[in-house]
């Protein structure tokens, strides 16, 4: 059975930093897949926030997110961070991560329809 368990949410105040974490077990070849971050705000659509593939030489970042939030994964302990910093109030959501095979990249911003697994997800509070 493939897990993926979100933590590191929570709340705080616009302009400080949360680091996500999202451990993966249950997947052979850890490598082979990508993850991915993707969060929903109360009456919006998912939308992507990040990812990286397994071989750490491909990375994407939406436009509202490029530049304060930075991913990286360890492969050895098979965890992928979101390290979010300069947070603003519109980051507030329920963010989930995702993990699909490495050629799920190639969807870019729509990379979050080819995914195969999904965690719970975790609340994220930006407030002013």
């Amino acid at each position: 059975e493939v897990r993926l368990v979100e933590s590191g949410g929570g709340l705080v105040q616009a302009g400080g930093s949360l680091r996500l974490s999202c451990v993966v077990a249950g997947l052979t070849w850890f490598d082979d897949y990508a993850v991915g971050w993707l969060r929903q705000a109360p009456g919006k659509e998912r939308e992507g926030v990040s990812a990286i593939n397994g071989r750490l030489d491909k990375v994407w970042y939406a436009d509202s997110v490029n530049g304060r939030f930075t991913i990286s994964r360890d492969n050895a302990m098979r965890t992928v961070h979101l390290q979010m910093d300069s947070l603003e109030p519109d980051d507030t959501a329920v963010y989930f991560c995702a993990a699909g095979p490495n050629p799920s990249m190639v969807a870019g911003a729509q990379f979050g329809t080819v995914m195969q697994y999904w965690g719970k997800g975790i609340q994220v509070t930006v407030s002013q």
